[in-house]
């Protein structure tokens, strides 16, 4: 399926947002979630079903200033 990640169109066969913040090497890491602008909790990710043409943000903390 096509989703939108980051403002990127991307193929993925992932059908969670957990299991595609895994693919994406960010498994353990802290990052905020979001899937068509409503905020997910990284308890809530295994329960979040992606489908065709969702909007993903995946943001990681930055450090410094």
């Amino acid at each position: 399926m096509q989703i939108l990640l980051n403002g990127e169109r991307v193929t993925t066969d992932a059908s969670t947002l957990d299991e595609l913040c895994a693919r994406l090497g960010f498994g353990e890491a802290k990052v905020a979630t979001a899937v068509n602008g409503s905020f997910v909790a990284a308890g809530a990710r295994e329960r979040t079903a992606l489908s065709e043409a969702d909007e993903v943000e995946i943001v990681a903390p930055r450090q410094g200033g």
